[in-house]
């Protein structure tokens, strides 16, 4: 009862009271109170708490991998693409060049008859020289033999059989084109014919060719254009190589070319 009576004085004395003074507020005068228990806390405080504000740093770094790697692979398409586009362009062009229409009929350097007909089915580099060339020849079949060696070591690609004509039907014997030809590969022809059969192979690819005066020794040189051809399967000229083309490059366009090839006989 007494703790009832004393209540109204107390109330009254309690409403008397001062306001607590707070620290930082002018008078005294508390107006505002913040209570953070419950607030959300602010994105530099949280990044003083250690926790991450988004993706981290390797989620971005593999994003950024996966873009990446799209883009590339977008773009080595479209080079594919392009590529594949200008060989079937040049081959088309050289077809309509009609090199090498018709058949031939030659001796090889063990005396057998040879005709295109013998080599349907093979991919075939076909070089037109001499054997007394002094250096152009002989480098230019080093090459080709080199472009069949490396296409050999590749064991998913079919075989390429190397052949060579000689403009010089006059010195280059069957016995001849035997004694030259096993300095290069053993799987390396070398066909040889009457001054006919020679100028009508030369013709059909477009090869020139003229020799010169002979010497005190009946020594001549030939004069003749340089070039590698590619024979497809099919026996059609496909593409040719001049003398600037190196090895490898002659090797990657077989290649392409094989990829490519859709026969036109079947």
């Amino acid at each position: 009862m007494l703790l009832l009576a004393r209540a109204p004085k107390a109330w009254h004395r309690l409403f008397q009271l001062k306001p607590l003074a707070l620290p930082g507020t002018p008078g005294g005068k508390a107006q505002h109170v913040r209570y953070q228990l419950f607030s959300t806390p602010s994105p530099a405080e949280t990044g003083r708490q250690g926790q991450p504000q988004g993706p981290g740093l390797r989620t971005r770094l593999l994003v950024t991998a996966l873009i990446g790697a799209g883009l590339g692979g977008a773009w080595l398409a479209v080079r594919a693409e392009k590529e594949r586009w200008q060989q079937q362009q040049r081959t088309e062009a050289l077809r309509q060049a009609a090199v090498g229409q018709g058949d031939f009929s030659l001796l090889d350097h063990r005396g057998q008859v040879r005709c295109k007909a013998d080599f349907r089915g093979q991919w075939v580099l076909l070089y037109f020289g001499f054997t007394h060339c002094p250096d152009i020849c002989p480098d230019e079949l080093e090459k080709l033999v080199q472009v069949v060696r490396q296409l050999e070591a590749e064991p998913g690609l079919p075989p390429v059989q190397p052949l060579f004509i000689t403009v010089d039907p006059e010195r280059d014997t069957v016995a001849a084109m035997a004694r030259y030809v096993q300095d290069f590969h053993p799987r390396l022809l070398g066909l040889t014919g009457s001054e006919e059969q020679i100028a009508q192979v030369s013709r059909s690819y477009r090869v020139y060719y003229s020799a010169g005066p002979k010497d005190e020794d009946q020594d001549y040189i030939v004069d003749h254009s340089v070039a590698i051809y590619l024979l497809s399967p099919d026996g059609l000229f496909t593409d040719y190589y001049s003398r600037a083309r190196s090895a490898e490059q002659i090797s990657d366009s077989v290649r392409r070319h094989m990829a490519a090839f859709r026969s036109v006989l079947c």
